[in-house]
């Protein structure tokens, strides 16, 4: 394909060019010159990437375009769909992982050639990895023809990998499509899918053979690196292609077997005879097409035919067929799946022959649909001497005591704390693996029978009921009123503090002064003048805590963290004396970073001011930015958000010396503020301490 075929839209233009979309609108209309649509509609259009570049350039807009924005953009913009040429991609580098040396070869001769002798390599390699073509591999061998249409995209892509290696670089695509269709994609969050491949005990020896039956984009699958056999089934014949490749990319053949295929698991099994050490699976919620009128006599209805309503169920029992004896497999459910009352017969049996092991509660945003609890179960295939007093392992992590937020501003888990909490109940329930027998396994679990509002074993004989209700909460018990009366007296005492702490914080009464002109300047002016620098977060991968709008908004600790992979930059990590703002929302919050925030990265949504501290004072910078005044005015409305551009922000000319006056004042203001906003939190939990303690019988009314 000539490189002028790929097409970029506003959004790639803005992104090449390190503006927003509004500039670019405003390029189209001042310069006659700009490249015109070439693709596209009236309303989103689209323009040859290369005619974009060769304009930037012209303009000084545009110094030299990242190898890996390069490599994206063409990838997005290509003519048979971002997909196919990931999954050209994907096989492109495996052949150039494996093979460097043929790779060399394949790439030194013209863009016609190199398609037809890629060809033929890719289906080499292809076979190699995944067997022959006949036996319903997920990854077609593209043609000549095929091939053609993406040799750029080849080319740039193997280039990007001898920089970053070539699981990065398929990572970090991958990871780019997935973010820029998120709903187009049902994704399962690393921390979640670790944590069901510790339940499962994916990482034990035994476990060798595991299967994911609804592989999705194969994050289950990742998670269990110690299996030996990785076996996989999606409906969608591009998303299983690219899952295929993402796994191959992570291991060379002689490590583990890779057999992902594409079709409709539940109607057209595509491992019927297999017996797995783990199944592991997020499956489709809600489907009322999963076959119920064809599979009335399937034999995996082991446990009951499922109703229409109930895809879940069948997706458990698709799981328990498909293990050997003693096998475990963990599934993502929904809430409703543990109490719908079409479904109690089969939960029912599930619990009496032993094979339903554990329900965990999840906290809202584990997963998709994010603002749902979600469940997992832990199931276990019965041998020939079941457990002889069957018993369920309900937890409860509904409510965490902690969460982080994402990039994305969404609550999320506090995935190290609630991996241990789970595993913990988990494990001491389950016995160990090796060596304890029936009644050791018992013995072991006697000390962790209950744990208040946490986890619970509740004999089967307890749960069997006209609705055998599942759900965690519904049977564990109740949680004391934090720490019991003696913490809430503790909780009012520091809240007397607080109180008495705001109350001498509090500002004495204003002294009216009639408005004086002052001269003004802006941001963006003190940004050219080098008074400060102007930095905007949301990028970067590595470790450590995320400071996040929401930690801005709520004066918290940093509680994000960095992708461990995706773009390939360094983040922007703040520094005492920072001034972060947030972008979005039209809210007059501002905060100056201290010793204890020092060094997390600034997240998404976030604009940072550093100012040079001999020009300018870092709270004298925060107070006025806090005026309504100034931020309504630097603020615009796109769509149904508020924009604030920094650089629009008006502060008075004064000394240093006057500055550190106001800042000083600025600085006690924010004291009596956090005094209010800690007696508001104290407040809160002695209320509903108070509240949980009289119904619970913890606490008499005197």
């Amino acid at each position: 394909m000539p490189e002028n075929a790929t097409e970029v839209t506003a959004a790639g233009i803005a992104r090449l060019a390190g503006v927003g979309r509004a500039a670019v609108s405003n390029w189209r209309r001042r310069h006659a010159d700009f490249p015109q649509p070439v693709g596209g509609t009236e309303t989103s259009p689209s323009f040859a990437l290369s005619e974009v570049e060769r304009w930037l350039r012209d303009q000084g807009k545009l110094v030299e375009v990242p190898l890996r924005e390069r490599v994206w953009q063409q990838l997005a913009g290509h003519p048979a769909g971002a997909v196919t040429a990931l999954v050209h991609v994907g096989c492109a580098l495996l052949v150039a992982d494996r093979s460097p040396r043929a790779w060399r070869e394949i790439t030194g001769v013209s863009d016609t050639r190199m398609a037809g002798v890629l060809s033929l390599a890719l289906d080499s390699a292809l076979t190699g990895r995944f067997g022959p073509a006949g036996n319903g591999r997920a990854v077609r061998t593209p043609d000549r023809d095929e091939l053609l249409l993406s040799v750029p995209l080849l080319r740039g892509a193997a280039e990007l990998a001898a920089e970053t290696g070539a699981r990065e670089t398929y990572e970090f695509l991958l990871g780019r499509q997935l973010d820029a269709n998120p709903r187009q994609y049902t994704l399962t969050p690393p921390g979640l899918a670790e944590l069901m491949a510790a339940l499962a005990g994916a990482d034990h020896p035994d476990v060798r053979t595991v299967l994911d039956p609804a592989t999705g984009t194969g994050a289950l699958l990742v998670a269990a690196p110690g299996a030996t056999a990785l076996h996989g089934q999606e409906n969608d014949p591009g998303l299983a292609a690219l899952t295929a490749l993402r796994l191959a990319l992570r291991t060379a053949p002689a490590d583990r077997t890779l057999d992902v295929r594409t079709g409709d698991t539940l109607r057209t099994d595509a491992f019927p005879r297999l017996a797995a050490d783990a199944v592991l699976c997020h499956p489709p919620f809600n489907e009322r097409n999963w076959g119920h009128d064809e599979l009335a006599y399937d034999p995996r209805w082991e446990y009951g035919f499922p109703a229409r309503t109930e895809s879940e169920l069948a997706w458990v029992q698709h799981a328990l067929a498909r293990l050997r004896d003693g096998g475990t497999a963990v599934l993502l459910m929904p809430p409703a799946a543990a109490s719908r009352r079409s479904g109690r017969r089969i939960r029912a049996d599930l619990l009496r022959r032993g094979a339903l092991r554990a329900v965990i509660a999840l906290p809202a945003g584990a997963a998709p649909p994010y603002g749902i609890p979600l469940h997992l179960w832990v199931l276990r295939k019965p041998g020939a001497d079941p457990h002889p007093t069957p018993e369920l392992l309900l937890v409860d992590t509904a409510e965490p005591a902690e969460q982080s937020t994402d990039r994305g501003g969404r609550d999320r888990p506090d995935w190290p704390a609630l991996r241990r909490a789970v595993l913990d109940a988990w494990q001491t329930y389950d016995g160990q693996r090796e060596g304890p027998d029936d009644g050791q396994r018992e013995q072991a679990a006697e000390g962790h029978r209950e744990a208040p509002g946490a986890s619970r074993i509740v004999p089967v004989i307890e749960l069997l009921d006209d609705d055998v209700d599942l759900a965690p909460a519904r049977h564990l018990p109740s949680p004391a009123a934090p720490g019991g009366p003696g913490e809430l007296a503790g909780v009012r005492e520091r809240l007397t503090r607080t109180l008495e702490l705001a109350s001498g914080l509090t500002p004495p009464p204003p002294a009216l002064a009639t408005p004086a002109h002052r001269p003004l300047t802006t941001i963006g002016e003190l940004a050219r003048a080098g008074a400060l620098q102007l930095r905007h977060g949301g990028t970067g991968t590595g470790e450590g805590p995320v400071l996040t709008e929401h930690d801005v908004l709520a004066a918290t600790a940093p509680s994000g963290s960095l992708p461990a992979e995706g773009t390939p930059e360094e983040p922007v990590l703040v520094a005492p004396g920072d001034v972060v703002v947030p972008v979005l929302g039209g809210v007059t919050v501002v905060r100056v970073v201290d010793e204890a925030t020092a060094g997390a990265a600034l997240g998404r949504n976030l604009q940072l001011l550093r100012p040079d501290p001999a020009v300018l004072d870092p709270w004298f910078l925060a107070g006025f930015l806090r005026g309504t005044t100034n931020n309504r005015q630097a603020s615009s409305h796109a769509s149904t958000a508020t924009r604030l551009d920094a650089r629009r922000l008006q502060l008075p000319r004064l000394p240093l010396a006057e500055q550190q006056r106001y800042g000083e004042r600025f600085r006690a203001l924010a004291a009596f503020e956090d005094a209010l906003r800690l007696a508001g939190r104290l407040g809160g939990q002695l209320v509903q301490g108070l509240y949980d303690g009289l119904t619970d019988g913890t606490v008499t009314p005197k």
